[in-house]
């Protein structure tokens, strides 16, 4: 699609990324804007069992499917619409089923890991990270995984202490170098948010003059 724009919206688990992803959009005419999650595009273990596919490291790098969500981003540059896999977190698995994400000339994606990768990188015109403390993120986790994804108190905690926080550490943290804006405390910070979406703004404004 001519003038389509990617934004980038990383940062830890339970930082805010979705809630400063759907500011974005919300601030935005729903025909200028699409938003497609990195969870969407884990790995599908379909040969393995549900206790197998359990004790999987869904915080390492090398569990996203990133070859298909970079072909995706690709199909979308040239304006083609995007089959998106739906994930199920019960079934630690993909379902059938699809998301059609159709181009937009803004594109958000966001996920933990989004600029760990050289390839992935390269699209973003604007890079987001969400700065968030940990122990108000491992809050949001918990709520969220118990609430939303069937998870026990327990296993949240194990994950947390076994996996999912050193690979922040390893993994996550690091990639705010490659950041062109940190937000600390996501979507309410809501003079970065301003100043984000004044940004967006101008470059739709500068689409419609071309």
């Amino acid at each position: 699609m001519k003038n389509t724009t990617f934004i980038g919206v990383a940062g830890g688990t339970g930082s805010g990324k979705t809630t400063v992803a759907d500011i974005i959009k919300k601030s935005l005419r729903n025909t200028e804007t699409a938003i497609i999650s990195m969870d969407s595009y884990y790995k599908d273990f379909p040969g393995l069992s549900l206790e197998e596919r359990k004790k999987i490291n869904y915080d390492h790098p090398s569990i996203f499917d990133i070859e298909l969500l970079r072909k995706h981003l690709s199909e979308l540059q040239k304006g083609n619409p995007i089959k998106v896999p739906r994930y199920s977190f019960d079934k630690y698995g993909r379902t059938d089923k699809f998301e059609i994400v159709y181009p937009r000339p803004i594109i958000i994606v966001e996920g933990i890991l989004l600029f760990y990768y050289d390839e992935l990188r390269d699209f973003f015109s604007i890079k987001i990270f969400v700065d968030t403390d940990s122990d108000v993120r491992i809050i949001r986790r918990i709520k969220r995984d118990v609430q939303k994804r069937g998870r026990t108190l327990d296993s949240v905690i194990n994950q947390y202490l076994n996996t999912v926080r050193p690979m922040h550490i390893q993994f996550v943290e690091p990639t705010k170098q490659f950041a062109d804006i940190i937000i600390p405390r996501g979507g309410k910070n809501e003079i970065a948010m301003d100043i984000i979406i004044a940004k967006i703004k101008s470059i739709l404004k500068s689409f419609e003059q071309d």
